[in-house]
């Protein structure tokens, strides 16, 4: 898998973690315990930070970057990051969920149990609360969660977890 350093820092990756072979991951980037990062994702710590907590889940096509002037790209523990989500610059608290091709730009938090929805583009400096959807571009508060949907995206994470940990043991190349 590429794993590159740059500058003097090397990934630091938990040894239960699972890096699809062809996710790209440079510089300054510490990934956690469990935690996922799947097909064609780049994590690019360039010039600050990457931070993703255990059990938290980067979906294919994915891009993580960082702000360099603003701080380090910090993603909690049991986060959901859809397929092809661009994670710029920004906080996603424990238990975060990003919706697919969801863009969350420079200064921005989505806090706990927070969503965001597929496709939405949250401008720099926005905060998503605890237990709303923002949906929309630029994205807005759409409606609050319901216990339900806290529950599902929680066993998304969950899911995604288990995968990982399949992929890790069980994930073979085949020449044909």
């Amino acid at each position: 898998m590429p794993i590159y350093a740059l500058a003097g820092n090397t990934p630091v990756i938990a040894t239960n973690a699972f890096i699809a072979p062809s996710a790209d991951v440079i510089g300054r980037v510490h990934i956690g315990d469990g935690a996922s990062i799947w097909f064609n994702v780049v994590l690019r710590g360039d010039g600050n930070d990457i931070r993703i907590g255990a059990g938290s889940n980067i979906q294919d096509g994915t891009v993580v970057h960082i702000a360099t002037n603003m701080g380090p790209t910090l993603i909690g523990e049991h986060v959901l990051v859809g397929h092809q989500a661009l994670i710029h610059g920004c906080t996603l608290e424990d238990h975060a969920f990003v919706g697919f091709a969801a863009q969350v730009m420079d200064g921005c938090v989505v806090e706990t149990d927070a969503m965001l929805a597929a496709g939405a583009l949250l401008t720099p400096g926005k905060r998503v609360p605890t237990g709303e959807l923002w949906a929309g571009r630029p994205a807005k508060f759409l409606r609050a969660l319901t216990a339900d949907n806290i529950a599902q995206n929680r066993a998304g994470v969950e899911g995604y977890r288990m995968l990982g940990q399949m992929c890790r043991t069980a994930l073979k190349r085949v020449d044909i």
